[in-house]
């Protein structure tokens, strides 16, 4: 079944590690609400009938808006697109929005998943990166979700933040899974471009974590949630036995998905399609993306052949030999293969003859960049 990814880019304020395309013009939202509406009834042929299996709220903060107004959105998919009896509803929430009210609404919205952002159980360090939340007040909102009812909820951290010793991110973990949420994200801090904290390195004020110290610090994290009882299906997502994120899972493998909203990507199985970063433009265009507000990229052979490296080795499952080959043919099979041998007699890949699977080992996972850009295909 397809994906519905729906963006919601309103934030109080913006966290300066985020690159994520989000704005602090809250006054929008009911205008946005209904251009988003119109976009996702105008886009409804997108999945060609597909049912509808997940759907994400992402943002940004979804949890910026009121429980009338994400029922309306939901409404509107379930008008125009088939939307499976089990499908798995996610929405992303901050810590400080989790009122009693809120967690006791959110029950009775057809929503059957929640993600918050915690980042860190460290207040000194949520309030250099601009989190608007205490460690208190995280805690106090998961048990919110949970007296209210929420039985499926993932917890985001992030490690290698700037002076994060190993001992502070020992603790991060430790709390998280004192929580026992049914599935933790966790992330290794990225400089990107542009965003505050790359402008803080630049000028000195904070350091990156060395290579050292962040891999340290993801084999606590691996070593840990192993011992908790949690499953390391993906590089950087952990789940309890059937608690993997449906809807993070489906992108690995290639399931199509509609997104909707100012930056938000589609997928149809050879294209890709995204809508331009500009609330202003898509509130007076009324969510009709099909002119100038969108742009289009056809994948060629070569991009599909890396994309399904780059995606199914990170997970667990690994690369199925049989899909590739009734994909990608016998030639760049036997390619593939060759190319690999190196990396399994070192240990660093695991070929599974039975599944007839290819994945990373442990150690392979601390150098998995460089191992599947090794087995990329160059563009013609």
């Amino acid at each position: 079944m397809a994906g519905l990814y729906i963006h919601i880019p309103f934030c109080q304020k913006r966290c300066i590690y985020c690159d994520f395309y989000s704005t602090v013009r809250l006054p929008l939202r009911a205008a946005y609400i209904e251009a988003l509406c119109r976009e996702i009834a105008l886009r409804a042929g997108y999945l060609h009938g597909e049912p509808i299996g997940t759907i994400y709220l992402g943002g940004g903060t979804p949890s910026l808006l009121s429980t009338e107004q994400l029922l309306h959105i939901l409404q509107t998919a379930e008008r125009n697109l088939t939307i499976d009896a089990d499908a798995e509803i996610t929405i992303e929430v901050n810590p400080d929005d989790v009122t009693e009210a809120f967690a006791r609404d959110l029950s009775s919205l057809p929503i059957n998943r929640v993600s918050m952002g915690i980042q860190t159980f460290d207040n000194s360090m949520l309030h250099l990166i601009g989190r608007r939340h205490t460690a208190e007040q995280a805690v106090i909102a998961f048990h919110r979700l949970r007296e209210a009812g929420i039985q499926n909820i993932s917890l985001d951290l992030i490690y290698g933040l700037p002076g994060q010793s190993l001992h502070a991110w020992e603790r991060d973990i430790d709390s998280v899974l004192r929580l026992a949420p049914e599935h933790l994200s966790a992330y290794a801090l990225i400089y990107e471009a542009g965003t505050p904290l790359w402008q803080l390195r630049r000028q000195g004020r904070v350091k990156e974590t060395d290579e050292e110290l962040s891999l340290k610090m993801f084999t606590r994290l691996m070593d840990k949630t192993r011992d908790a009882g949690y499953e390391h299906y993906e590089i950087s997502n952990f789940a309890l036995p059937g608690k993997h994120s449906r809807h993070n899972s489906s992108y690995w493998i290639d399931v199509p998905y509609l997104g909707c909203g100012p930056s938000a990507h589609s997928f149809d199985g050879k294209s890709r399609q995204w809508n331009k970063s500009s609330l202003s433009a898509y509130i007076a265009a009324k969510g009709d993306t099909s002119g100038e507000l969108s742009e289009r990229e056809e994948l060629t052979f070569a991009m599909r052949h890396n994309e399904a490296l780059l995606k199914r080795l990170r997970t667990s499952d690994g690369l199925s030999l049989t899909y590739f080959s009734d994909t990608f043919g016998s030639a760049l099979t036997e390619r593939l293969m060759e190319l690999v041998q190196g990396y399994i007699e070192r240990g660093t890949l695991v070929y599974d003859d039975s599944k007839q699977t290819i994945r990373l080992s442990r150690s392979g996972l601390f150098i998995s960049d460089a191992i599947i850009s090794d087995l990329f295909l160059e563009e013609d």
